[in-house]
């Protein structure tokens, strides 16, 4: 070991999958680190539902035990490999793409992230904003414009308009001149509203359908549902023609009947998409999607709570218990 950094680190780890109660808070060895790695010293990490699905087993994903949670971080570089182009020792960077595949993750004091999964942290932008819009800015640009190929001018449907990832849709399908159309609570509506979308249905509205139906004649040509409530049959039947049905709900979600008919006869399509099957390009370019978002609209992830790394079980039970509105953000010693 050289320089400042030492054997060992705090971290949240688990030794197999199971409840949040199998995590771990203590000492493991500094994570080792290859010509083309960067050893982060991690100042903050953001709690992802994904976590929790990957701790449990409900998620199947390579697990090297012991296993660091956490897919999300800022910090700033402690050691750069010589392959590591670009990156230098203090520098601020983040990463949103830890914790899965055989990569361990965030929820330590040190983590060795791949250089090209690593990206500079803007000095105008606050780390916890930046770290907690990782996750759900990143998700909804690939969802709406990588897989959604959402255009100016187009007509898109967000479920859960109010939510993490259904807020940074609503800014960066209004801010790329799209009619946004979404669902959210009465109380949310305003500040939905205050982010560009055109129209802003009560969720719990009975004739939520026909109110749907009435926002979008033509139908919708990008349908994105981040509550991970829709019924698939009735998201096809409010396609336009053409229309684009990105599918990223919850591990919860119950079969559903797919509409063959009523899809291909409106040359309709619908893909399925999950942040965690990113390649490195496409996770590239949403990281610069994530800061312009930061940079050129109103949204900020709402921050729950702040927590110290010690409690990562706890922030794991908050967010199984479905009781967090916002981000849960922890801070290592």
């Amino acid at each position: 070991m050289t320089g400042t950094v030492p054997e060992t680190m705090w971290a949240a780890y688990i030794d197999s999958v199971g409840p949040a109660d199998a995590i771990h808070y203590g000492e493991l060895p500094v994570p080792a680190r290859g010509p083309t790695d960067v050893l982060v010293r991690v100042r903050a990490v953001a709690v992802d539902p994904v976590d929790t699905f990957v701790r449990s087993g409900a998620y199947a994903t390579p697990l090297p035990f012991p296993f660091v949670l956490g897919r999300d971080l800022v910090g700033e570089v402690a050691e750069a490999g010589t392959g590591a182009v670009g990156f230098t020792p203090g520098q601020r960077v983040w990463c949103n793409s830890l914790g899965h595949a055989g990569r361990q993750g965030a929820c330590a004091q040190y983590a060795t992230v791949a250089a090209e999964r690593l990206y500079a942290a803007p000095p105008d932008i606050a780390a916890e904003h930046l770290v907690t819009a990782a996750h759900p800015a990143a998700s909804a640009w690939l969802a709406l414009f990588r897989h959604g190929r959402l255009k100016a001018g187009e007509t898109v449907y967000v479920g859960g308009g109010a939510g993490n990832v259904g807020a940074a849709a609503v800014a960066l399908a209004a801010a790329a001149g799209a009619r946004v159309v979404c669902t959210a609570r009465a109380e949310d509506a305003p500040a939905v509203r205050a982010l560009g979308a055109a129209e802003v249905l009560d969720y719990r509205a009975p004739d939520l359908g026909p109110r749907m139906r009435r926002a979008a004649p033509g139908g919708y040509d990008v349908h994105l549902d981040t509550s991970g409530h829709g019924v698939l049959a009735d998201a096809v039947d409010l396609l336009a023609r053409g229309g684009r049905l990105v599918a990223m709900v919850g591990l919860g979600g119950g079969p559903s009947v797919l509409p063959l008919g009523r899809l291909y006869t409106r040359d309709a399509s619908i893909v399925g998409f999950a942040l965690s099957n990113a390649a490195v390009g496409d996770l590239a370019e949403a990281a610069g999607a994530v800061v312009r978002l930061l940079r050129d609209t109103a949204w900020r992830p709402r921050i729950a709570d702040r927590l110290p790394l010690s409690r990562t079980a706890q922030a794991h039970r908050r967010l199984e218990a479905g009781e967090v509105r916002g981000r849960l953000l922890l801070t290592p010693p």
